[in-house]
């Protein structure tokens, strides 16, 4: 069993900030790629940031700048630092991460998501 498991997410002012983090416990060989999506009501899930096991990232446009992703591979984490957010940031984040599993078979496995309300 592998889970990843997301925090830090909450209601903050356009212009705020708030940093996530992503955790992975269970029984699993390594992680590579992790990445943050997001999903707002009626809308599709998408991309916001990635980033390699060699810690090589990835960004949507509409985040470059403003968002920044990072990981700890001893700690098995991954976090997303949200500057100067705006409305449109608002939905529910996902952490996604590329598990290799004892038996180095690979899995994508998913969070459950954490809420991040930014207000006008």
């Amino acid at each position: 069993q592998v889970q990843l498991v997301e925090s830090g997410g909450g209601l903050v002012q356009a212009g705020g900030y708030l940093r996530l983090s992503c955790a992975a416990s269970g029984s699993f060989f390594m992680i590579n790629a992790m990445r943050w999506y997001r999903q707002a009501p009626g809308n599709q899930r998408e991309l916001v940031a990635g980033i390699t096991r060699g810690a090589a990232t990835n960004y949507a446009d509409s985040v470059k700048g403003r968002f920044t992703i990072s990981r700890d591979n001893v700690e098995n984490m991954v976090y997303l630092q949200m500057d100067r957010l705006k409305p449109e940031d608002t939905a529910v984040y996902y952490c996604n991460a590329d598990v290799v599993l004892t038996t180095r078979s690979q899995v994508v496995q998913w969070g459950q998501g954490t809420q991040v309300t930014v207000s006008t």
